[in-house]
């Protein structure tokens, strides 16, 4: 209980006789926020801990942007939320523990989900066909977004929820069009082209493809022409450098300090594969690479190699004779995992790939560390070259119109170097620690989303003079840790 000193009575009767502190007002400066639309991908949509719910879609940026515009003249903004009953939607990951080491352990959220049919690997989502003012796929690249077909059935999930059927041959630039003619949005905000970068670095090199920046620049100028044709003013945000996340940040350093605990030298060998992981005879697939433990980013930045997010089942398997990997890896590709170690097809897959599971995991050219667990020095220069070239691409076609720059390469860049201090609490890209990124690594926490928020609306404030204030980031969870 809280006992109330003289001094302390005193100042409150003090208090009482201040005058009333006003909220600073809110102007839209020469912009006009009463009808916003948002263009995008995962980012836009509020996707987090591998999976889009109805609390990230609430959290989402344009969801937090939309209430701060509503403070000068915002409209309505609609969301394709799911519902209540089905607030799990596509289903996400929930941290659920940690091993004995300190490893986290992650579960499946499979209740409440938002499933209509389809296939456990290609699922249909429960359909939101009203309208919407948020855009956001998941998985969308900026060079689908003249795909036909990409909202059917056969077509991205995310995009097929909010797309009637008889318009399943819509595309999406198709869809962005329908909308600027029927909202008439006079404000938007647009960040596509993460995951024309993300799936390749994210599958260490070893799948996916990047796209040509020919494409990308042909595409960006697409979308904001149609965006910008009834006059309406916005934000483009460029590419964050991706292999700054938490996803590539985190295995690595602790792969390297839990083998130096067990006083495994650095010079211990490292092999892995490098370039398309899959069974081939064509020369340089499945290619070997030897070098040592020292090669792997520690957590003082030294080496070069930096190891995946999804290499954290497989990191301590280093050294042993096991074939753990190759038939998680089998599963993937067919459907199953192998019957037996002597299933036939199981061992013609191996001898595909050119594996031996009696070698020694990691250490031997025969069980070589799989490529799509490993970014190496050479797919890193490959994701910067093709990140620039894309940023550079957005930044002069919204310059070309006058919009703003939501620079997010820089600013991710800053918050990996030093941190994003909001009211003396630091926010850093640690994983489960720093706040901001989620469980895999990769999409902002409800405080992540909020923190980019804040800094479009620093952006906003200085292209078109309006005085948004940013929310309370603090008001916003981090991760969740078990009770």
């Amino acid at each position: 209980m809280i006992k109330r000193t003289a001094p302390a009575l005193a100042l409150l009767g003090l208090a009482g006789c201040q005058p009333d502190i006003e909220a600073p007002s809110t102007s839209a400066g020469s912009a006009d926020f009463s009808s916003y639309i948002a263009v995008g991908n995962s980012l836009t949509a509020g996707y987090s801990d591998g999976g889009l719910y109805r609390e990230g879609q609430l959290s989402s940026y344009p969801s937090i942007l939309a209430s701060q515009f509503a403070k000068a003249g915002g409209g309505n903004f609609v969301q394709p939320l799911f519902t209540e009953a089905q607030s799990n939607g596509s289903g996400y990951l929930r941290l659920a523990g940690f091993t004995a080491t300190g490893s986290p352990i992650t579960a499946n959220v499979t209740t409440n989900l938002a499933v209509r049919g389809g296939t456990a690997a290609a699922p249909l989502y429960t359909q939101f066909l009203d309208p919407v003012n948020n855009l956001g796929v998941p998985g969308i690249r900026m060079s689908d977004i003249q795909t036909v077909g990409y909202g059917s059935t056969l077509g991205n999930p995310y995009f097929e929820r909010i797309t009637p059927a008889a318009a399943a041959g819509q595309t999406y630039l198709q869809r962005v069009q329908a909308t600027v003619a029927s909202l008439k949005p006079t404000f938007f905000t647009e960040w596509l082209g993460n995951n024309d970068v993300l799936g390749y670095a994210t599958a260490g090199g070893g799948a996916n493809s990047i796209t040509r920046t020919d494409t990308f620049t042909l595409k960006t100028n697409r979308i904001l022409n149609v965006l910008v044709s009834g006059g309406a003013k916005g934000v483009v945000s460029t590419i964050p450098d991706v292999t700054g996340i938490p996803f590539f940040t985190t295995v690595g350093p602790s792969f390297r300090a839990t083998l130096a605990a067990a006083n495994v030298p650095s010079a211990a060998p490292f092999v892995y594969t490098t370039g398309i992981l899959a069974p081939s005879a064509t020369p340089g697939t499945n290619a070997r690479v030897s070098t040592t433990l020292a090669s792997i980013r520690d957590a003082s930045g030294n080496g070069n190699l930096l190891l995946t997010l999804t290499a954290s089942p497989y990191a301590g398997l280093y050294g042993r004779p096991t074939g753990k990997y190759w038939r998680d890896f089998y599963k993937q590709a067919t459907g199953a995992y192998p019957t037996s170690s002597s299933d036939p097809v199981y061992n013609g897959f191996l001898r595909g790939m050119a594996v031996d599971t009696t070698q020694a995991f990691g250490q031997s050219t025969g069980n070589p560390f799989p490529s799509t667990l490993v970014l190496d020095g050479t797919e890193q220069t490959t994701v910067a070259t093709a990140t620039t070239a894309f940023n550079a691409a957005l930044v002069a076609a919204a310059n070309a119109r006058n919009l703003a720059v939501f620079d997010a390469y820089a600013f991710f860049r800053t918050i990996a170097a030093g941190g994003y201090v909001v009211n003396a609490a630091n926010n850093t890209t640690g994983y489960l620690s720093g706040y901001i990124f989620s469980l895999d690594g990769v999409h902002p926490t409800p405080r992540g989303y909020a923190i980019i928020a804040n800094e479009m609306l620093k952006v906003i404030n200085a292209k078109y003079g309006s005085s948004f204030q940013g929310v309370n980031a603090n008001n916003y969870r981090g991760v969740v840790f078990p009770q």
